[in-house]
């Protein structure tokens, strides 16, 4: 990074910035990319982009990063309005119940721009979506006219959960942000990829949303190595997710659980009746396993590149150590 040629990327002249995006872009299947300091800011550009009028609407899952976690910031920055699809567990929502959600140019409603669409999906415990469906909401979408947003944080996890390339996953697809500081570790940073024209517009709004940035090749240089060095480690980051879950079926007693990890991401539940979520991850704080609240009664966990083998087993240990308390104080 402290390598890194730089020069000015408001003016698009760092040259390691441009070398990340035509990477990105060309591993995408896109025609461009553009650097962006984070993947909020990259959803809320991709979704304005395609959004450019008044009186829009984006169709979402009610589950997704977009609509839960970025603080309403296509309301509040763009005037979108969002309507909420339900999420199936595999990160899905019903191809029907998005068709009959589409609002036309009717003068008292907002007009339905965009479809929005999480891989992998987080509230739905890193589970990388199916690729079939995927093709089946494309040919709806298209039936429909109406473009495609892939809010791809984790988007190379599910490429490499399910063996195909990101450019499969984002076929037919307009746009997505795809994150550099999830599981391959940079300090900064997002790409999103579409068009040309896109990115022109996309470019404009980084500006005013304060992403331009100058020397930001120092930050895109990390991106350009990771890319080189850190995709093999996802798979290990996915291997140790599946472990933790195997460790917790086992000795959970069908009272904490895990149904499902195809990714890094271990979503476990706890009953009611042996503890709260909060309780669970207050316990593990203690004993140096970091964690998170992810609902009253679920704790998550998200393994990455600075994970050994030795830290997962050690991890596992004490997560086992855990369980086994809560259960024998159990009533």
């Amino acid at each position: 990074m402290a390598a890194a040629e730089v020069g000015d990327d408001v003016f698009r002249d760092d040259p390691t910035v441009l070398a990340l995006e035509e990477r990105l872009a060309t591993m995408t299947g896109k025609e461009a990319g553009l650097f962006v300091p984070s993947g909020t800011m990259g959803n809320l550009i991709c979704v304005l982009c395609h959004c450019w009028g008044r009186g829009a609407e984006i169709l979402l899952g009610d589950l997704s990063h977009i609509y839960i976690y970025e603080q309403g910031g296509v309301a509040q920055l763009g005037g979108v309005h969002s309507r909420a699809l339900t999420n199936r567990k595999d990160g899905t929502f019903c191809l029907k119940e998005l068709e009959a959600k589409v609002r036309g140019d009717d003068v008292h409603l907002p007009v339905t721009t965009l479809v929005t669409v999480e891989n992998t999906h987080n509230k739905c415990g890193g589970c990388a979506v199916p690729r079939e469906w995927l093709k089946d909401l494309v040919i709806t979408c298209k039936r429909l006219n109406l473009p495609i947003h892939c809010d791809g944080a984790r988007l190379m996890n599910a490429s490499v959960s399910q063996g195909v390339s990101m450019k499969d996953l984002l076929d037919g697809i307009d746009s997505a942000s795809i994150c550099l500081s999830k599981g391959l570790g940079c300090p900064v940073g997002s790409v999103i990829v579409g068009t040309k024209a896109f990115m022109e517009k996309a470019i404009r709004l980084r500006k005013v949303l304060g992403g331009g940035l100058r020397q930001s090749g120092i930050l895109a240089a990390a991106g350009l190595w990771s890319l080189d060095n850190m995709v093999e480690q996802l798979s290990v980051d996915h291997s140790h997710a599946r472990n933790l879950a195997q460790v917790v079926n086992k000795v959970g007693q069908g009272k904490v659980l895990v149904e499902d990890v195809q990714s890094n991401i271990v979503l476990m539940r706890v009953e009611e009746e042996v503890a709260s979520a909060m309780e669970v991850v207050e316990r593990l704080w203690k004993v140096g396993v970091k964690t998170s609240e992810f609902a009253k009664d679920k704790v998550r966990f998200v393994f990455h590149g600075d994970i050994s083998q030795e830290l997962a087993n050690i991890a596992n240990e004490k997560v086992e150590k855990v369980i086994k308390q809560l259960l024998k104080q159990k009533p």
